[in-house]
This record gives structure tokens, C-alpha cells and sequence, in this order.
């Protein structure tokens, strides 16, 4: 991260990230039930790869969480709402069979690739 006050704006109010833990040089956040840590870091990020999934461009690496699907699709249209760039916008994927899943993803302030996941059953999370 390289602007922590871009983060807590982002991951706090944008992504309703509540804060935890914090100093001069990071903060804690309770993402979505996982520790995430924004630690300051000034060094210049590569620019992202992409590898081709379902006709589009997914950005290697990234990070995110799964969700169920109501708390997806609300936050999808949050984003939406905040007119968020998405990299891949808001989709369901492989839908109809048991690994249905809506998908997004977006680069955070500090060109970090974050997937946000949705499912409707979240034991299908690794189905086939």
C-alpha cells in the first residue's frame, strides 16, 4: 500500500471493511472475516499479468474472499453505485451447475488485484 489513507477510504468505506488495529505504517481490517493488512510500502509495483479465464483477462496475482451470494450482489451494486473500475465486472459464472458463482474484480489504490467471490451454497466452493 502506498497511501493508508486511500486505504482506509477503500477498504473501509467503499468495501465496508470495518478497521481494526493500526499504527504510522499500517492497519488492520476485518475483511469480510479475514485479517487484511495494509502495510506502507513505497517501492513501485510491476505493472499485472493476466491470464485468460472465460474470455476474459483475470490479473495474476490477486487476492479476495468468498462471500454468499445476497452480501455479493449488494456489494456489487455498491461498487457499482461508487462507479468502481472493474477489471471484470460483476458476473455469474458456470451458471446452473454446482460451481455457480458470481465474480468480480477491481484493483485497489495500490494497483493490488482483489476478487471478490459469491455463492449460493458455499460448500460448492470447489465443486467440479
Amino acid at each position: 500500500m502506498h497511501d493508508l489513507i486511500a486505504a482506509r477510504k477503500f477498504y473501509g468505506e467503499l468495501l465496508g471493511c470495518p478497521e481494526g488495529r493500526s499504527a504510522d505504517t499500517w492497519v488492520d481490517f476485518d475483511f469480510f472475516g479475514h485479517q487484511f493488512v495494509c502495510h506502507v510500502n513505497q517501492e513501485k509495483q510491476a505493472a499485472p499479468a493476466f491470464n485468460e479465464v472465460d474470455g476474459h483477462g483475470v490479473p495474476v496475482p490477486h487476492f479476495g474472499v468468498v462471500l454468499d451470494l445476497e452480501t455479493w450482489s449488494k456489494l456489487a451494486e455498491r461498487l457499482k453505485s461508487q462507479q468502481i473500475e472493474f477489471v471484470i465486472a460483476p458476473y455469474i459464472r458456470f451458471e446452473g451447475q454446482p460451481g455457480e458463482q458470481g465474480t468480480m474484480f477491481f484493483f485497489d489504490p495500490s494497483g493490488n488485484a482483489v476478487e471478490i467471490k459469491g455463492f449460493r451454497n458455499l460448500d460448492n466452493l470447489f465443486a467440479k
